[in-house]
């Protein structure tokens, strides 16, 4: 009888170490852990927007541009609700998104330069509208990539990064 209930206790042990393991990794593998508001990008080139949280809802708009950022505003199991850089909310799986960083110029016209200063030679224009790739933010300035060519730009003048927010 002893043995019994010691092998009988051993096994609880064990399935509660085992669900305890297996809630913990699941918090970590889970990214409902990231912050409320974030930006990510679309991993597509046609990307659904739904009017709620599965396929059952109607499909709302269809997003044909791969990497165009959308800031995630909240999350119901693997769907995402996401708001646009013209203010269009509606929700989107979270398989079609990617955490690769980048923005959209939102100025008429906006420099890009050579180096993370105002007065640095330019490099390049881009007007409203143009999606660059965000290598790094120091809260001021990002250092960005267009059409292969790098530069620098002040962080105000671009949807997909919030002011002061630093990207490494």
């Amino acid at each position: 009888m002893f043995f019994v209930r010691l092998i009988a206790l051993i096994f609880a042990v064990s399935c509660l170490l085992a669900a305890t393991l297996a809630l913990s990794g699941r918090a970590v593998a889970r990214d409902d852990a990231l912050p409320l508001p974030r930006f990510v990008s679309l991993k597509s080139s046609e990307v659904n927007l739904r009017t709620g949280p599965g396929t059952r809802y109607p499909i709302d708009w269809v997003y044909q541009r791969r990497a165009l950022p959308v800031e995630i505003t909240a999350e119901f199991d693997n769907w995402r609700r996401v708001r646009d850089s013209e203010g269009v909310v509606g929700w989107i799986h979270r398989s079609l998104l990617s955490g690769w960083r980048t923005a959209i110029v939102i100025e008429t016209e906006r420099l890009f330069r050579r180096a993370p200063k105002a007065n640095a030679p330019g490099t390049f224009r881009a007007g409203r509208g143009v999606l660059v790739e965000i290598i790094s933010c120091d809260g001021t300035w990002c250092h960005v990539a267009h059409d292969e060519t790098d530069a620098w730009t002040q962080q105000d003048g671009l949807w997909g990064v919030y002011p002061g927010e630093t990207i490494e």
